[in-house]
């Protein structure tokens, strides 16, 4: 039993993938496929670099030796210069041109920016699947009628498939916005101690035409269309509050989701998925708690409350940089990343098999739907020669009776029964059933929601070809 705090992502929730992102492995590795990038284009650029040197620093770019890093740093105390170190030992032919002109930032932001591309790629991934998974479910149910809520108080008809739309288009934003962020990313670059790229000037003579391309070149190596115009020593930190805040979206539109699933399942209406061996309490065997969606929305409140600490960070940076961003940003941005692919992973396991109880869903609106029927049974009576004063105060008696007859006594709703027994309205019970088919209250839930799917979202799903391995919605 291990005696130390360990992060309960790693634990419990995140992927394998995303937590190998936020690894040492990852880290240290991509320092050294920076360095080898830059070696690579002050080659090009015509400086001294052999291509021995750079084959040499390509073979050992995954013989991390971690243990030696770790003892350079109790020395130096600078985890750059350890890892330098470490690798000038293991590459004695390049040791003379590793970090050549560069400052800790360069490795340091620019595998941030990788690690963050890389996680948005992979969060991207997931978002697609659990849209495509809400697609299948809103067509399924585009056509099954339910009560609409305002309030959380029963109001105008909608079909469960018209909600799933809903949650849908909270997804789009957020995956729109995704694709604004990842098209707009920038790598840091090759910018030198306080951005002005003095160190590499001075490495190519004065040469500002060859310093300026090393930015570029090194950026295209490093899998980005191009790095920032200027920079401080660092990266602007506004590209973490953004990446944060996008995160922040995606948890804000699944504790919306997850919300509104446990207020469905108290209604007994829709469930979350719930295991053969599934216990509910330790103490009320019959319980079924949804635990996947409360689990989202605990980690949401994380992940919405964490996106500040990225618009703080950006705004207490001093001049060309300062410090306390450092030890802030180890934290918020990667248990960020790690908490919304837990938050995913819970979203497309419960939209996989959310269970849906028609027959409740019936029953609620039996019990509702004659109230806000009673316009249309107004009207109906006036065309048929009723007096529109008499007949509406006939409806708000025999409303006031109904609903004691439900809320006092905990009887059904007999408001169509005590109508049909008026002459006055010249309907009997058949017609009245046959007026209240609930198609006729839900306006164009059916249609919004096919419309929605089919030319928003399924064309989404078609290109970026997240199908993982499922039968994409039928056509």
């Amino acid at each position: 039993m291990n005696n130390l705090y360990e992060s309960p992502f790693k634990l419990r929730w995140a992927s394998d993938e995303m937590r190998h992102l936020f690894s040492q492995e990852k880290k240290f590795t991509t320092w050294r496929l920076i360095w080898i990038s830059l070696a690579e284009a002050e080659k090009e650029l015509g400086l001294d670099i052999s291509s021995e040197q750079i084959d040499e620093l390509k073979a050992n770019l995954n013989n991390l030796d971690l243990e030696r890093a770790v003892f350079h740093e109790k020395q130096t105390r600078h985890d750059v210069m350890s890892h330098i170190i470490t690798y000038g030992e293991q590459c004695p032919k390049a040791k003379p041109i590793i970090h050549l002109g560069a400052t800790s930032s360069f490795v340091g932001d620019n595998t941030d920016i990788l690690i963050m591309k890389e996680g948005l790629e992979l969060l991207r991934g997931k978002l697609i699947k659990t849209m495509e998974n809400l697609s299948e479910f809103a067509l399924k149910y585009k056509d099954l009628p339910t009560l609409g809520f305002t309030h959380f108080q029963p109001a105008q008809l909608v079909t469960v498939g018209k909600r799933a739309s809903l949650w849908l288009q909270d997804l789009l934003l957020d995956f729109d916005e995704m694709e604004f962020t990842l098209g707009n990313l920038k790598a840091r670059g090759a910018k030198g101690t306080t951005g002005t790229q003095a160190s590499y000037l001075e490495l190519f003579d004065g040469n500002h035409e060859k310093t300026r391309k090393l930015d570029s070149i090194i950026a295209n190596k490093l899998g980005l269309r191009n790095s920032y115009d200027v920079t401080g020593q660092t990266y602007p930190r506004k590209t973490d509050s953004r990446i944060l805040n996008l995160l922040s979206q995606i948890a804000q539109s699944s504790h919306k989701f997850a919300t509104d699933l446990r207020l469905l399942q108290n209604l007994k209406e829709i469930e979350e998925p719930f295991g053969k061996k599934q216990i509910g309490s330790s103490a009320m065997a019959y319980k079924r708690n949804p635990m996947r969606s409360e689990r989202i929305c605990g980690l949401a409140r994380f992940v919405i409350n964490n996106a500040l600490n990225g618009a703080v960070t950006a705004s207490v940076q001093w001049l060309e940089r300062t410090l306390d961003d450092s030890s802030n940003r180890r934290l918020s941005i990667s248990e960020a990343f790690l908490a919304v692919d837990s938050i995913l992973n819970l979203y497309m396991n419960i939209t996989e098999g959310m269970v849906v109880y028609p027959g409740v869903i019936k029953k609620h609106i039996t019990e509702e739907l004659p109230f806000m029927a009673t316009e249309v049974i107004l009207m109906n009576a006036v065309k048929r020669g009723g007096d529109r004063q008499d007949i509406h105060e006939k409806i708000r008696v025999y409303s006031m009776q109904a609903a004691k007859n439900v809320k006092e006594r905990g009887l059904s709703n007999n408001l169509m029964e005590l109508i049909s027994k008026d002459k006055a309205f010249e309907i009997n019970l058949d017609e009245l059933n046959e007026l209240l088919d609930p198609m006729n209250f839900t306006g164009r839930s059916s249609e919004q929601t096919e419309e929605f799917v089919n030319n928003k979202i399924i064309p989404k799903i078609k290109e970026y070809n997240f199908k993982l391995g499922k039968v994409l919605i039928n056509e």
